[in-house]
């Protein structure tokens, strides 16, 4: 099915929706141009990637999480690998946490139950895509920049040599600790609480967490070799925890 498009609503925040009810998606769609947005409906994630592939844009996608071809988190890194970088908002009706997690890792910048209402959905919606319009030379506190490197926290990305290192919310997380105390080690319990609740224990026995961290920083290291082979900014300090080089000059 072809996308429908709205270009009636002049300088109006555009929004890609993607449902594949049609009954649900024709009502939510009319209820977002009501609240002032210029909407274009995907039935399925296919035609919203060809949408973006043809050059299109628009300022924040909506996703249900249940899709015919790919469930809306799955989508995520396609489409930061097809270079989108467009905020995404999951929308589903799985209100657990668990849910909620797993959008949020993924890449998502908000995450909401359909049982909200529209009214809730376009404010969210508005929110994230004004913040992602804030322009480039934003304040210093929202910028960290050590070295080769480059923290967004607004939007949780990392630029390594000024490319998106495709981080997800956790990850990013992850490695903002680390800058923060460049050159000293960060324990494993200080990475694990910084993006669990403080003592919360995963894995197998008191000391499970370090194998959750482990696994963590082996795909934070080799998302950052996918892009520079010779990355080494992150080092182990056996048994303790992990420290990002205090190398802040940029060759």
């Amino acid at each position: 099915m072809l996308p429908t498009e709205n270009p009636r609503i002049e300088g109006a925040l555009r929004l890609a929706f993607v449902d594949d009810d049609d009954d649900y998606r024709e009502v939510v769609r009319a209820e977002l141009e009501d609240h002032g947005f210029a909407v274009t409906d995907f039935a399925d994630t296919p035609p919203l990637l060809d949408y973006f592939a043809a050059g299109n844009d628009t300022d924040v996608i909506v996703l249900d999480w249940n899709l015919p071809t790919t469930n809306g988190i799955d989508l995520l890194p396609q489409l930061r690998r097809q270079g989108v970088q467009i905020p995404v908002l999951i929308l589903t009706g799985h209100s657990g946490t668990s849910y909620e997690m797993a959008a949020l890792d993924r890449g998502a910048l908000d995450f909401m139950d359909k049982s909200r209402g529209v009214p809730v959905l376009a404010k969210r919606a508005r929110l994230i895509a004004q913040s992602a319009k804030q322009p480039s030379d934003m304040p210093s506190e929202d910028v960290i920049d050590h070295g080769a490197l480059t923290l967004r926290p607004r939007f949780s990305r990392a630029h390594w040599r000024g490319t998106d290192v495709g981080l997800t919310v956790t990850e990013f997380n992850i490695v903002r600790r680390l800058v923060e105390n460049p050159g000293n080690h960060v324990t494993y319990r200080e990475i694990y609480d910084c993006v669990r609740s403080f003592g919360f224990i995963a894995g197998s026995g008191e000391d499970g967490y370090r194998t959750n961290v482990r696994s963590s920083i082996k795909r934070i290291r080799n998302k950052f070799r996918a892009l520079d082979p010779d990355f080494t900014e992150i080092e182990n300090f056996a048994a303790f925890g992990y420290c990002w080089k205090n190398t802040p000059a940029v060759s």
